[in-house]
């Protein structure tokens, strides 16, 4: 390529981002414009992670020194696929990555699933987030609550319904959600995990930080802990896994303390049923488990109703499809060839290219999101020879066209704006912000 390169990623969260860390620090010429459908970076880590998540500042802060990089542009409020289609991209850019994440729960095969009371634990994380695109009430009428699941979500999900609205009042929730947690009835908040302790997903901090609640007991019920072979070797062979049985055991024995609610950890049960009575739910039936000698279950014909009001499954986010792009929707992912998108003859779709949970699915933290960018961008450096120069590379003429269709699009210095203002929110209250919530409302502050 006879200029400077041209990258276009579709996608601010910590995959997009990520990706053009990778491409800044291996090509010294290139240049980059982070696009993505919200006015705001960051993604999930500001709409998907509980606000009291004991690493969420640090993480913000890594993904601020990469997106402050004058080689790298933030350009908020513009949708893939509506605002900019991708022939409109290719008379910009010389290639694209695609690293729109996963945002849509998963479904859960089971009768009753769709029950009034019945929620999803990614629209749940995107109301207590303050997501500009969800409505601004949600139903917390429950008293006992039954969370599905054992990963990081699971847990945030469990700590948000479980802690007192006050105890988040320090954190940047909006005070829609605020006032929604203060009404809250709930007593008692109960997490079921279809295996053992040994192959939970949540982290040894995330697991420690259910317990800092004076206000919450978190009892975990001893008829789970059962360990076999393939447990065993789990323990032996991941620091973190016997972290987490360690922590889990000690919690299971400890005696009873006082306090208003209490949030239940169960293992070995799987969910069968929602159970409801006119139309709502009014209960949740689970099979119990065995172990079967290598780390996975059978069920024991034996089941078990628990009296609950509301179901949250946290059983895993979904990718959307993009249009003109391929998509597997069995996985959930666009089909690539280590980071090359590839049409439905198997073929590379030249200059398109995919990384993060829409290229691998929503599986793995943030260090495997590195590696993942680290593929695409190296798959991306050893095509230069074969991209298609775009007739129209000069980076003003991307805001220049953005302009001439109406477009309210958000920069970075925009959304410093907007995140200073959010700070001085906070602070009269003590708070580390307070997130404005609406769409319009945040784009004029990042315009004024």
């Amino acid at each position: 390529m006879d200029r400077p390169l041209r990258v276009a990623v579709i996608g601010a969260g910590p995959a997009g981002i990520y990706a053009a860390d990778h491409l800044i620090k291996a090509n010294p010429d290139v240049t980059v414009d982070i696009l993505d459908k919200l006015p705001t970076p960051y993604g999930l880590i500001r709409y998907g992670v509980a606000p009291d998540h004991p690493r969420i500042k640090e993480i913000v802060t890594a993904l601020f020194r990469i997106l402050d990089n004058p080689r790298i542009r933030f350009i908020g409020n513009v949708a893939y696929g509506v605002d900019v289609k991708p022939e409109e991209l290719s008379r910009f850019y010389d290639a694209t990555i695609i690293a729109t994440g996963a945002e849509k729960d998963r479904t859960l095969d089971i009768p009753g699933i769709d029950l009034q009371g019945s929620f999803g634990a990614a629209d749940f994380a995107s109301w207590y987030n303050g997501h500009p695109d969800v409505p601004r009430d949600w139903p917390l009428e429950a008293r006992e609550v039954a969370v599905i699941g054992a990963g990081n979500v699971a847990v945030d999900v469990a700590r948000v319904l479980a802690k007192t609205a006050d105890e988040l009042l320090v954190t940047e929730i909006p005070d829609n959600v605020y006032q929604a947690l203060k009404r809250s009835p709930v007593t008692d908040v109960h997490v079921f995990s279809r295996r053992g302790p040994a192959q939970v997903k949540f982290t040894p901090q995330e697991l420690r930080e259910l317990d800092h609640s004076p206000n919450v007991e978190v009892i975990v019920h001893p008829e789970g802990i059962e360990f076999d072979e393939g447990s065993l070797e789990a323990m032996r062979q991941t620091r973190h896994v016997k972290m987490c049985v360690d922590i889990l055991q000690n919690w299971a024995v400890r005696d009873p303390r006082d306090r208003p609610r209490r949030l239940h950890l169960y293992f070995l049960q799987a969910p069968v049923e929602v159970l409801g009575e006119d139309g709502k739910v009014v209960g949740l039936r689970t099979e119990t488990q065995e172990l079967t000698g290598d780390g996975w279950v059978r069920g024991t014909g034996e089941f078990t109703d628990w009296p609950v009001q509301a179901v949250y499954r946290a059983v895993g986010y979904l990718s959307s499809a993009l249009p003109d792009l391929p998509f597997d929707t069995k996985t959930g992912t666009i089909p690539h060839a280590a980071g090359r998108i590839l049409d439905l003859d198997g073929e590379h779709i030249p200059g398109m290219y995919v990384t993060g949970w829409i290229k691998r699915g929503p599986v793995g933290l943030i260090g495997h999101t590195k590696g993942d960018a680290g593929e695409t961008v190296a798959s991306l450096l050893e095509d230069l020879d074969k991209l298609e120069q775009a007739p129209q590379h000069d980076p003003a003429e991307v805001i220049s066209y953005l302009e001439q269709r109406g477009l309210p699009y958000t920069t970075w210095s925009g959304w410093q704006k907007l995140d200073a203002h959010e700070i001085a929110l906070g602070e009269p209250h003590g708070r580390k912000r307070v997130k404005v919530v609406s769409r319009d409302e945040m784009t004029s502050i990042c315009n004024v």
